[in-house]
């Protein structure tokens, strides 16, 4: 059974970060076409946007790694963290099947199976906007108080776009 059973993407959000003791701001805004764009209609730089990607590990398994914006996924990097050999970006149906949500809306928060996270060291100490499990809003969030929500393991696993 899916976690967060009959609540919106928005509402699984709230549920799940109040669930962690987490404090979080979730905001509607208009449809942006680029990284740049979104970033002017929030009010901060194109890095505190923090992209929520899923990562399918060859066993069928998930993990989020969360990724600024300006930045991508360093595959070398995060199959060395994670110690495995093969890691891809799955098809949107499947992120969708993994999470809960669709693509431009994902975040750990809420997702409907609980995967292993993974910041970039870059995040930490910031406060952060994240999709926030609807299209046409965006969560605010401290950086620091979400990785310890989460669990995550903080680690370098991007390089610049």
């Amino acid at each position: 059974m899916a976690r967060f059973e009959g609540l919106d993407g928005v509402e699984r959000v709230r549920a799940d970060a109040a669930a962690r003791g987490l404090d979080i701001d979730v905001i509607e805004r208009p449809a942006a076409r680029s990284l740049e764009e979104a970033a002017e209609i929030l009010g901060i730089t194109p890095a505190d946007i923090v992209k929520s990607l899923v990562v399918k590990r060859s066993d069928d398994t998930f993990v989020f790694a969360l990724v600024p914006g300006g930045r991508k996924i360093s595959w070398p990097k995060l199959r060395g963290l994670l110690g495995v050999n093969k890691l891809q970006l799955p098809d949107a149906s499947l992120a969708l099947a993994a999470t809960g949500y669709e693509r431009g809306t994902i975040t750990p928060l809420g997702s409907h199976t609980e995967w292993p996270v993974v910041a970039d060291a870059s995040i930490a100490g910031r406060r952060v906007s994240m999709g926030a499990g609807e299209h046409g809003r965006s969560l605010f969030v401290d950086a620091d108080a979400l990785i310890a929500a989460l669990d995550a393991t903080v680690a370098d696993i991007t390089d610049p776009e």
